[in-house]
């Protein structure tokens, strides 16, 4: 039930017939620039969340220290 050589190739040409020759490159450039900011802006939130995490651990660790000079 996979798919053929063949059946690639129809595809192709029906995507070529209906963008043309010029459009695709321009397609693929922009799904390309799409995919690359969705990539950073989710390393982006992995990091805000480590910082998050890492802030919370350090609270954690100098609380104790607090209540006990109190």
């Amino acid at each position: 039930m996979g798919v053929s050589t063949w059946q690639i190739i129809v595809i192709l040409l029906v995507v070529l017939l209906l963008f043309g020759g010029k459009k695709i490159p321009e397609l693929a450039s922009g799904l390309g620039k799409g995919i690359k900011n969705f990539k950073d802006a989710i390393k982006d939130e992995e990091e805000k969340v480590d910082i998050k995490q890492t802030e919370k651990i350090e609270e954690a660790k100098t609380q104790p220290q607090k209540d006990k000079n109190a």
